[in-house]
């Protein structure tokens, strides 16, 4: 690994909160120097990713940011519904990690099942199709919503309170032993939800960046 390498972290919504909410995350791992870790932003994405139609719209600009970037050593796509990842993963030689996949991966090292907090009850079918195809329905305990928008997870109100009481909810009555944050815009709620709840909360964006980490350090 040399100096130069940098993992571009891909904000796939055009919230530039959410982005800078994503630096306060990675802040440790950035400070460890080398990779450098950027964020970006893709102005072209909607201001939140919140159905399967904003999922389909930023694919094919997600395969043209990672084609057009030529310095980056990884990516890291992050938005819990891994948009554009195949295709971009196609589209490259170097690596490209999804922060749900990342996430869950992560959850099933610090416990035996695993609850996610969604930001609505319309992304659960979508997070469930994407276990399904990872296999892994039978790991998860429950996924339970807030019923916000990702910009509300990012700086709203009361974000925290809520994300207590559905955390409380999986791990009390659905038996997850581990919390995955099903949004990347709920980065900044990681420790003090941990702290309240007394189990592993898995960031899903620090997850995917470790991970690319790990990768280069030791490719």
């Amino acid at each position: 690994m040399t100096a130069q390498q940098r993992i571009v972290v891909i904000n796939p919504n055009a919230n530039e909160a959410v982005t800078r909410g994503l630096e306060h995350a990675l802040a440790p791992l950035s400070a460890l120097g080398c990779p450098q870790i950027v964020c970006r932003t893709l102005t072209e994405g909607p201001f939140g990713i919140e159905t399967q139609a904003d999922v389909e719209s930023v694919t094919l600009p997600l395969k043209r940011f990672v084609e057009s970037d030529a310095e980056a050593a990884a990516f890291v796509i992050a938005c819990y519904s891994d948009p554009g990842l195949h295709v971009c993963r196609e589209a490259t030689a170097r690596p490209v990690f999804g922060i749900a996949e990342a996430g869950v991966l992560t959850a099933l090292a610090r416990a035996d099942r695993f609850g996610v907090i969604a930001i609505r009850t319309r992304s659960i079918p979508r997070h469930m199709r994407y276990l399904r195809q990872m296999g892994l329905t039978e790991r998860l305990a429950g996924e339970r919503a807030l019923e916000m928008s990702v910009a509300e997870t990012a700086s709203g109100e009361g974000t925290l309170a809520s994300m207590i009481t559905v955390g409380r909810e999986l791990r009390d009555g659905d038996g997850a032993g581990a919390i995955v944050l099903g949004c990347a815009g709920m980065a900044a709620h990681r420790r003090p939800l941990e702290d309240e709840l007394g189990i592993p909360v898995i960031d899903p964006t620090q997850a995917a960046v470790a991970m690319a980490y790990g990768a280069l350090v030791f490719h």
